[in-house]
């Protein structure tokens, strides 16, 4: 499982490699800004998630991905910053490291409370693969599993994470 998670030179030398822009990307910041003026959770949550990932929650993107094998998480800058996508990379490194070993103790914190669905992840931890994966402007952490009360287990701890993050259009379930 170590190797699973072990960030090397080559990954290293993907994270320096360049980076685009997207689009819209100052709007997204901003209208993230206004939606969390109106909820205090919202922003103590991206406020420790600045904290704990390295990068401003409110110029990065988000996405948490149910999979039939269990599922995908996703983080992003929203425009090209290679100091970023080098914080995103190591911090998707430390949280794959961690959950191999199921310690969700960094989600915890992110969001102040226990986050559903890691209790069983730590029990099943054995039965889960963490593989990071380098994007053009971060990368995203896959999570892979067999057993049908792990991707049950995942699959809350997503849903949950995108209610959370308000990632993306279907961010309430």
């Amino acid at each position: 499982m170590s190797a699973v998670c072990r960030l090397g030179a080559a990954a290293c030398a993907l994270v320096l490699s360049g980076c685009s822009g997207s689009p819209g990307a100052a709007e997204s910041a901003e209208a993230r800004h206004r939606a969390a003026d109106a909820d205090s959770g919202f922003v103590g949550v991206q406020a420790r998630g600045r904290e704990a990932m390295g990068v401003d929650q409110y110029t990065s993107t988000h996405l948490f991905e149910p999979l039939p094998d269990g599922g995908r998480i996703e983080l992003q800058r929203d425009v090209s910053d290679s100091a970023g996508r080098v914080q995103i990379m190591a911090h998707m490194g430390r949280i794959a490291a961690a959950f191999a070993t199921g310690n969700f103790t960094l989600p915890g914190f992110v969001h102040a409370r226990e986050v559903p669905g890691t209790e069983v992840m730590a029990s099943e931890r054995e039965k889960i693969s963490y593989t990071v994966e380098s994007l053009p402007r971060g990368a995203a952490l896959r999570l892979r599993t067999t057993d049908t009360a792990a991707v049950e287990a995942i699959h809350e701890f997503l849903a949950f994470q995108r209610m959370d993050h308000r990632a993306g259009p279907d961010h309430t379930r």
